[in-house]
């Protein structure tokens, strides 16, 4: 579903502008086939002019082959029982095979994101996987949480939502997530002194933006697809228009060589800015207090013992499972 609304919006030119074509190369399943074929019956019927061609396929080494920007949503969702470790296992071996099939075909230079969950560890081990690629171009989705972040600061301020900026998510696409109010800023002023109840700020929107994919479900009876589909658009348009002066935006990529002091060697949620050429620079004027610290700590280390879970699918050796607490991930029950 999360696919189906996000094909039209990059055939419609809304994504990569209105003067690109685009070429679209959809990768399936034997189970999910016929599926694809209507799907690509459906953007061909649409008549966008700018959509060029429509391949499909359930061969990766195929459907990867000299792509520039590689959207990896598919992913097992959790189901009754099962243990996140076991999650991590099952779709792990999904992203690993695919960072393999991105390596041996894909474009020297393609930009990757990671939506399916859990996104910032599946990152992890597609990057591990595709040696032959920048890190740097690997990214797990958490502009779904940023949007809904915003959503939450410019509701209880009373202002819209473009008055909302410098929002960071830091950390694991995860109920451990940090929404960062500290950073944050509304109409150009920091959120604190715009929003001066700072128990709200602290609890009741930090929780809402955690839980808000659960709250979903109950509500709609299914995880959110539309506005993920729009969140994933407005991860690449980051990426490929110049980020407004003094702005930044949020995206789950490699720790290597951070200047926040985070562990090296995950995918970590971090403020970063961009020239509008696919690639990004981490923001470095951001400021930390006791409450944002021991915040970044907990995501970290839950990211830390989801990384030795997987070490058998990123050369680590030999994997074991020291998960602090069973944390949902935020569009799960």
């Amino acid at each position: 579903m999360i696919s189906n609304h996000l094909l039209f919006k990059l055939a419609s030119g809304q994504v990569f502008g209105h003067d690109q074509p685009i070429a679209l190369k959809l990768l399936g399943s034997e189970r999910s086939f016929q599926a694809l074929e209507g799907v690509a019956m459906e953007l061909e019927d649409s008549l966008f002019p700018l959509l060029r061609e429509v391949q499909i396929g359930i061969d990766p080494y195929e459907v990867f082959q000299d792509v520039e920007w590689a959207l990896l949503i598919g992913a097992k969702p959790r189901g009754p029982g099962m243990e996140r470790a076991g999650l991590l296992d099952i779709n792990g071996q999904i992203f690993a095979e695919q960072g393999k099939a991105l390596n041996a075909v894909a474009s020297r230079n393609v930009k990757v994101i990671v939506v399916g969950n859990p996104c910032n560890t599946n990152a992890l081990i597609c990057l591990k996987n595709a040696p032959d690629i920048p890190a740097k171009n690997f990214h797990g989705l958490t502009r779904l949480d940023e949007n809904r972040a915003k959503c939450q600061l410019a509701l209880k301020a009373g202002v819209f939502y473009d008055k909302v900026s410098n929002m960071t998510i830091w950390g694991n696409h995860s109920t451990t997530q940090v929404p960062d109010f500290l950073n944050a800023r509304i109409n150009g002023l920091p959120v604190k002194e715009v929003i001066t109840d700072h128990k709200w700020l602290e609890e009741e929107f930090t929780e809402k933006v955690q839980k808000r994919g659960g709250v979903l479900i109950k509500k709609w009876g299914r995880s959110s697809a539309a506005s993920t589909a729009v969140s994933i658009a407005d991860a690449i348009k980051s990426l490929v228009t110049p980020t407004p002066e003094g702005d930044w935006f949020s995206s789950g990529v490699y720790t290597d060589g951070n200047p926040y002091g985070i562990a090296e060697g995950i995918v970590f949620s971090m403020p970063c800015r961009s020239k509008g050429d696919g690639d990004y620079e981490l923001v470095k004027d951001v400021i930390f207090d006791d409450y944002l610290l021991k915040r970044l700590t907990k995501t970290e280390a839950e990211l830390l013992a989801e990384r030795r879970c997987v070490a058998h699918l990123i050369g680590g050796g030999v994997a074991y499972c020291d998960l602090p607490e069973d944390t949902m991930l935020p569009g799960e029950m």
